[in-house]
């Protein structure tokens, strides 16, 4: 990806985190799945060569990921979503679902779809069933491991111009697909803000308020929204209209 969709600004929560890299630190374990051999492959060899990750298995479709994660229980899957037996967008709600007793022991595995378009529907149908983000395949691999840390360390990776591109070529929602009288309007404005791809500190100066306050508002919003995660909250956002394609704050 080129412009500023490729930039790290533009990767919400995908700073310099010296923290979530360093070797020191247990390092994230990660499943690849894509029906592609030859580029399964390729992105093993590359992602294990990268600080800070542990490949730890392969799986060609939905169906062999989920029995993957089951076995090997991966902190990350990174997820293609056009996948025989079971596709990605099907694996992911089914993983996210997965009793704790089968996942991590911090939770479900955190899951990143790898796609070769970014105007791919199939990507926000996943976004919508709980992946913390999307990356392209045409990423430098520094960029596809910076992401996988990223997301296991708890934040989502936004693309926000991506996203809105990939939102606008699809059918916009009912406007009832977001409860707007649940949400105040300073939590209408964070979601607005996280949508453009902000950070929760970039949203505490942007609105004048602690970064305390911010978080209170994105954990309200994701409970009202029934949101798997501030991705998933932004694509409802998208989708019911409170924010259109175009939109940057």
């Amino acid at each position: 990806m080129t412009g500023p969709d490729a930039s790290s600004a533009a990767m919400t929560g995908a700073g310099s985190r010296p923290a979530a890299t360093s070797p020191a630190r247990t390092p994230v374990t990660l499943l690849i799945a894509d029906d592609d051999e030859v580029t399964r492959s390729g992105l093993r060899t590359l992602l294990a060569a990268q600080p800070g990750i542990t490949v730890v298995g392969e799986a060609a479709d939905g169906v062999e990921a989920v029995e993957q994660v089951r076995l090997l229980r991966p902190d990350v899957v990174l997820m293609d979503v056009r996948m025989p037996r079971c596709n990605g967008i099907e694996a992911t709600r089914h993983l996210l679902a997965e009793p704790a007793r089968s996942a991590p022991p911090a939770g479900p595995p955190k899951v990143v779809v790898i796609t070769t378009f970014e105007n791919d529907g199939y990507v926000t149908a996943a976004l919508s069933a709980g992946a913390s983000g999307f990356v392209l395949k045409r990423l430098p691999v520094r960029q596809i491991a910076e992401a996988v840390r990223v997301v296991a360390a708890g934040e989502a990776i936004l693309f926000p111009a991506a996203l809105r591109r990939m939102v606008a070529a699809r059918p916009l929602g009912s406007a009832e697909a977001l409860p707007r009288a649940a949400l105040t309007g300073r939590e209408e404005d964070v979601l607005r803000l996280m949508a453009t791809g902000l950070s929760n500190p970039e949203i505490a100066q942007s609105l004048m308020v602690s970064l305390e306050t911010v978080k209170t508002h994105v954990g309200n919003v994701l409970t009202k929204l029934g949101a798997q995660n501030r991705t998933h909250a932004v694509v409802i956002a998208y989708e019911s209209g409170l924010v259109v394609p175009g939109f940057t704050g």
